[in-house]
């Protein structure tokens, strides 16, 4: 096709030859006036909602704290020990070896290492908020692998941190008895 043709093809059609009838622009802008203006509610229907809603909430409600009452099971569930009897073995292997460990620090805590084992015992505490995160997300994720092994780090780095501060406590108190033992000579 030539360009002359498409001329002659759109000159023949003429698209807007006609004029909307008179009254046309007033009826429409009637309609969309009528569609601006707000919906009326009926009172009616929203008084027979009401009691049905606050029946509801307290259904709800019962039924969360009857759950809680009744089934204490699933939280205890939420952790190592609730997944197999090998994990409960070892949850209770790492949690004793952290009670040891907490018990060794205290037994050689001193005045001159109270900073390091404050400072210790506040990266403990944030090891110890990821691990009830990671409680959280045993119970979402449905006892995946993947958290189950970041609990198992997170209980050895909290081993790693207490035999880390273990050792600088046990430096500094043989510095300390060195240091006097050159002084008294």
């Amino acid at each position: 096709m030539d360009n002359k043709d498409l001329d002659n093809i759109f000159e023949g059609l003429n698209f807007d030859n006609e004029e909307p009838s008179t009254g046309h622009r007033s009826r429409f802008e009637a309609k969309i006036g009528k569609r601006k203006q707000p919906l009326k509610t009926n009172g009616r229907l929203k008084q027979l909602w009401l009691p049905f809603s606050g029946i509801a909430a307290i259904l709800l409600i019962s039924l969360i704290i009857f759950g809680e009452l009744f089934q204490p099971g699933l939280r205890s569930n939420s952790d190592l020990a609730g997944i197999s009897p090998e994990m409960r073995q070892t949850q209770e292997f790492y949690s004793s070896l952290i009670k040891r460990e907490m018990n060794a620090i205290d037994a050689e805590k001193t005045p001159e290492t109270k900073a390091l084992v404050k400072d210790a015992l506040e990266q403990l505490e944030k090891l110890e908020n990821e691990y009830e995160n990671l409680r959280e997300d045993l119970v979402t994720s449905g006892k995946d692998n993947r958290v189950i092994h970041a609990m198992i780090q997170n209980f050895q780095q909290r081993i790693d941190l207490l035999t880390s501060v273990l050792r600088q406590i046990e430096e500094i108190n043989s510095l300390k008895k060195k240091h006097h033992e050159s002084t008294i000579i």
